[in-house]
């Protein structure tokens, strides 16, 4: 289980206690600038997480996730199957 690593923003301070892992941005100390380092470790990780992040928004289009769900949860998994097949696609053939 320890080679599952998480990519969280700023945010999600707590989760090194959690899953000592993950990958959490650095923040700047009060009246204390990051260094060129820290920032460029910054951007690689929020370059690995956009991608994660775009296809979360497209799937909340289909509203699937962003409501609440009000139809049998037996066909949840299906509904969501066919969601993420259709975004498949349609990253497939978007020429």
């Amino acid at each position: 289980m320890s080679n599952i690593q998480g990519i969280v923003d700023s945010g999600y301070a707590g989760i090194k206690k959690l899953q000592g892992t993950s990958l959490l941005p650095k923040k700047r100390a009060r009246g204390q600038p990051l260094t060129k380092e820290k920032k460029r470790t910054n951007r690689n990780i929020s370059s690995e997480r956009v991608l994660n992040e775009n296809v979360i928004g497209r799937v909340k289009r289909f509203k699937i996730l962003s409501d609440k769900y009000r139809n049998r949860r037996k066909r949840f998994g299906l509904r969501f199957n066919l969601i993420a097949g259709i975004h498949n696609w349609e990253l497939k053939h978007d020429d």
